[in-house]
């Protein structure tokens, strides 16, 4: 049995001011008021977990515990099918400490390079993890496949959306309005889920 959020506060456990204001937006119609962990002070767990889920779901619940309130946590990442799969759950990992998305980017670039004939299809993936300070966890995934483009293009998303085409457009996440990339991204796609099964009646 699924189980419905029922309190007017969400953490949302991630220092990542763009991602927290992505997740704010897609909650604006539910009437919850949002704090995210840097606003609390929460530390950030290490995460230890080899998939989207586990990791998700790590810092939810260290988040939720820690808080005394319910938490929301999002794994997401970029998976290069010329790489791998790479960098997959390291997504943010590849822009070191100062999260200097443009070397990511770039270093996603001569990764590809290397690789003999450029397979430019990637997939974006967003793993959701809702937790309750007693351990209660309901998770949920959302995916988006596309292609790379170089150079990157765009200043409105954040992380690889300047150099993400999904399918069926010509834009980029990075020069898409926020609604417009609201509407179809893999984050979408995982709110979706979450709002259908523990928000609405």
């Amino acid at each position: 049995m699924t189980r419905r959020f029922e309190g007017g506060k969400l953490v949302v456990a991630s220092h990542n001011p763009g991602k927290v204001r992505e997740i704010a937006d897609l909650l604006a119609s539910l009437n919850v008021e949002i704090l995210s962990a840097a606003d609390l002070g929460l530390a950030e767990p290490d995460e230890t977990g080899e998939t989207f889920r586990e990791n998700a779901e790590l810092k939810a619940l260290a988040a939720a515990k820690t808080a005394q309130l319910p938490a929301l946590s999002d794994d997401s990442g970029l998976c290069v099918e010329a790489l791998g799969g790479a960098p997959g759950i390291f997504s943010a990992r590849w822009a070191g400490p100062t999260k200097d998305f443009a070397f990511a980017m770039e270093k996603l670039r001569r990764g590809m390079l290397e690789t003999g004939p450029v397979d430019t299809s990637a997939y974006f993936i967003c793993g959701l993890a809702l937790a309750w300070p007693d351990g209660h966890v309901e998770y949920f995934e959302g995916r988006v496949d596309g292609d790379l483009v170089w150079p990157p293009r765009g200043e409105k998303g954040f992380g690889y959306d300047p150099v993400f085409v999904p399918h069926g457009y010509e834009t980029t996440f990075g020069e898409m309005e926020p609604q417009a990339k609201h509407d179809i991204s893999h984050r979408a796609h995982a709110f979706r889920q979450l709002v259908d099964a523990c928000f609405r009646s």
